[in-house]
């Protein structure tokens, strides 16, 4: 991490003191980083009413924002207490995700941090939620804090995929390992490398070719390849083989099983944005947001 970049961590707009300002101080510590803490504003009914009492309801909105401006500021101070730096602020913003760009394009951060807010799945079809546009679109890694238990982790899994072999997916699951590897040195846990080989996906994308035989050879030697990419994967970065876990069966059902066997704490993996149908509907990651018992850390690729 570059000496100049900071974790930023977007507070609620509640004065609520939620599981991710816990986090955010622990993980500023452990990464020996200073800490934005930014709470982004907006009362539509402030808006609205502003267009028949305008003095009326700037005085309104200037308390509102002082208020909480002076409660951030008592909750960026316990984390001074521990020697951390850390700078507040709030802005009044109707749209979140632009005013977080803002951020992302004058600020070098290292991760944003934030509390995941479940969704119902109907509204995620027709809408887009911060979290999930967060995890899709922002270039800068993000942490979706979910369990308030052990705000420094001692736990931590990182999902790859290498059943693809395109030169930037291998880069990519290098990226994603590296990170878990170093947040776990960093915060003294324990980590584990995990991938999922669902054959069913791959032999059901094989039926409009002509598929062989489940039990066939082919499906075989593809399962026998991922596992040897997976344990090259592995000895790259260290992970020794107690801590390797190579599974087969629904990705998310297995990480979620095992997630919640093991006690993990975060669970670090890739995002990448998504265009059509697939962006509507959802990744693994945006699926493991909702069902994973624990945090989920979305490593980027490369813009």
């Amino acid at each position: 991490m570059s000496a100049n970049q900071r974790l930023l961590l977007l507070a609620p707009d509640s004065l609520t003191r939620t599981p991710a300002f816990d986090r955010a101080t622990e993980l500023a510590l452990a990464l020996d980083l200073p800490l934005h803490i930014v709470a982004i504003d907006y009362l539509e009914v402030l808006s609205v009413a502003g267009l028949f009492a305008p003095d009326q309801i700037k005085r309104a909105r200037s308390g509102y924002l002082e208020t909480h401006r002076q409660w951030l500021w008592q909750q960026a101070e316990l984390a001074r207490r521990h020697g951390i730096e850390v700078t507040s602020e709030v802005v009044w913003s109707s749209d979140a995700y632009q005013a977080l760009q803002q951020y992302v394009k004058e600020m070098p951060l290292a991760l944003i941090i934030k509390d995941a807010q479940p969704e119902p799945a109907l509204k995620r079809i027709f809408f887009t939620p911060l979290d999930w546009r967060l995890l899709r679109d922002c270039p800068v890694p993000v942490h979706l804090v979910t369990d308030p238990r052990h705000p420094r982790p001692r736990r931590i899994l990182a999902i790859v995929d290498v059943l693809r072999s395109e030169e930037q997916d291998l880069v990519f699951n290098d990226r994603i390992v590296d990170t878990a590897v170093k947040l776990a040195e960093q915060c003294n846990a324990q980590v584990a490398l995990l991938h999922a080989f669902d054959w069913t996906i791959i032999y059901a994308s094989d039926m409009s070719i002509g598929a062989l035989p489940l039990a066939s050879g082919p499906y075989e030697a593809l399962g026998q390849a991922q596992h040897e990419a997976f344990e090259a994967l592995a000895e790259r970065h260290g992970v020794g083989p107690q801590q390797r876990h190579f599974i087969e069966g629904s990705p998310v059902n297995g990480i979620c099983t095992f997630a919640a066997d093991q006690q993990i704490d975060v669970i670090v993996m890739g995002t990448a944005g998504h265009r059509g149908l697939d962006r509507r509907l959802g990744t693994t990651a945006e699926l493991l947001l909702q069902r994973a018992p624990c945090s989920i850390w979305a490593v980027k690729p490369d813009v």
